[in-house]
């Protein structure tokens, strides 16, 4: 929504009231014009974000009010959650035992290393029958035969000796391997404890509690507002047939509801670049130039944001042309065609077809009776 402000010390359009007839006409007037764009919103902290629940729980401490002034890393909640502290706990006993069983009295690997020793003590014998039947078979004292017999043995306890080495390299392993898993799970489970104590991302100022000691929470729930203490703006809704006039670096006043006497300057900062369906408008930040003497957050606000101003404008009431852009010149017969610039609920400039001489006449009578709309011209004195 736009407005038009007209500064000028000269009064306005003069309305003479023609004698026995239901008309009035005026002449044009010039005026030095500000184009505004209207805005509406709320104030917000700069920086703002929620502390959430990570883990579903209950309350069972909350170590903050609304105001409070808070550091990154204070222990704002606590969330009992049972489970995680029972997987915690048995991960922790599960790397215990997995920690024992890499040590080299763990019954799996002594059987292991008693299965080398048994092996080995086999192969040495069989390696002491095959030097014997060696000697026998080259003094020809025994069939060939039999030789083979003891050296396929002896082969057989090798390969034996050595499946039980690499059994027990294995079983090292595979105990080795469940201490790293066991490990990895503690620590998984004990970032998920740690949920539990829910700390401040960011410092800030608490603008917002949602949750109080003793409440269920589940994750994700906001439990409170957090947010700059020093920086508050304005955050307005600019419709979409106004937002391509919205430039960073305008200026803009800014009136409070609690406030209804006090204007404050500001300037557009931010344009978010996004278009907000739920209020079908896109959102700007105008941040003020002077402290607010009233700093409560979502309190609602109107603005006019600065975008453009005219010097020396040609205007007409708004009564005296019609929607065809038609006015009625006095003593002519048939209506004239004007162009335009820009249209208020009260004013209408005009760029060319007439001129401040000219004389206009109307019989909408409507309109012409105020010099201030509440969405239109203020024509100030």
């Amino acid at each position: 929504m736009k407005k038009y402000i007209f500064f000028s010390t000269v009064i306005g359009a003069l309305f003479l009231q023609s004698c026995g007839k239901k008309t009035e006409e005026t002449t044009p007037i010039r005026k030095d014009v500000t184009e505004t764009v209207f805005a509406s919103g709320i104030l917000e902290a700069n920086n703002t974000y929620s502390l959430t629940a990570q883990v579903d729980g209950y309350l069972v401490a909350i170590n903050f009010n609304e105001g409070d002034l808070i550091q990154p890393g204070n222990l704002l909640a606590i969330v009992d959650n049972k489970e995680s502290n029972i997987n915690t706990a048995s991960a922790a006993a599960l790397l215990k035992i997995a920690e024992s069983n890499t040590q080299p009295n763990a019954p799996l690997l002594a059987q292991a290393k008693y299965n080398i020793e048994i092996a080995k003590q086999k192969l040495d014998q069989d390696a002491v029958q095959e030097q014997r039947y060696r000697k026998l078979l080259d003094a020809n004292s025994i069939a060939k035969v039999d030789y083979e017999n003891i050296l396929l043995q002896y082969n057989n306890s090798k390969a034996s000796y050595q499946s039980a080495v690499e059994a027990y390299k294995n079983q090292q392993q595979a105990a080795n391997q469940q201490v790293i898993n066991t490990n990895a799970s503690k620590s998984v489970n004990q970032i998920v404890q740690g949920k539990n104590q829910i700390r401040a991302v960011v410092g800030g100022k608490v603008y917002k509690k949602y949750k109080e000691q003793g409440d269920y929470v589940k994750r994700g729930e906001v439990i409170a507002e957090i947010g700059s203490p020093d920086i508050i703006y304005a955050k307005v809704n600019i419709d979409e047939s106004n937002i391509a006039q919205i430039k960073l670096g305008q200026t803009a006043d800014v009136q409070l509801n609690t406030e209804k006497n006090k204007i404050y300057k500001a300037t557009v900062r931010e344009i978010l670049p996004m278009f907000d369906n739920a209020s079908q408008s896109f959102f700007c930040k105008l941040y003020f130039n002077e402290p607010l003497n009233f700093n409560i957050v979502n309190t609602q606000l109107q603005s006019n944001i600065l975008v453009g101003s005219v010097k020396n404008a040609l205007l007409i009431p708004r009564n005296y042309i019609d929607f065809g852009g038609f006015v009625q010149v006095k003593g002519q017969s048939g209506k004239t065609k004007v162009t335009t610039g820009f249209i208020s609920n009260n004013w209408v400039q005009i760029l060319d077809g007439i001129t401040e001489n000219t004389v206009l006449i109307t019989d909408n009578l409507a309109t012409n009776k105020t010099t201030t709309s509440e969405t239109g011209a203020t024509l100030l004195k």
